[in-house]
């Protein structure tokens, strides 16, 4: 499988599922991303601007192909409601050839 086929997650967060679900349903809407898994409820304790911080946030994660992943990125962070929203990618290196080929197929606007 060339690079640009293989299968990418995104992991990102929200400050409420309502921005999330608007994110993700854009993504998937526009062929970027064959799936987002939005999952609520999530506490994440960092430091900003000099402070401990504690928020609740959603974590979504969003499953495309290498050759998208620089449009996802882009568009999450022009769609999110955070300044410096958190956007990490993670190549998948295995799992259901089946699934892998949906993602695929999914994120390259043949769905």
């Amino acid at each position: 499988m060339e690079s640009e086929d293989c299968a990418v997650l995104v992991y990102t967060t929200f400050p409420d599922i309502t921005s999330a679900k608007r994110v993700g349903g854009e993504l998937v809407d526009r062929g970027l991303a064959a799936c987002v898994n939005i999952l609520p409820e999530m506490v994440s304790i960092y430091k900003w601007e000099g402070a401990r911080e504690t928020s609740e946030e959603v974590v979504a994660i969003i499953k495309t192909r290498q050759a998208k992943t620089a449009a996802v990125v882009g568009e999450v962070e022009r769609l999110h409601p955070y300044d410096t929203p958190a956007v990490l990618t993670f190549p998948a290196s295995g799992g259901s050839q089946a699934y892998i080929d949906w993602i695929r197929k999914m994120s390259s606007g043949a769905g």
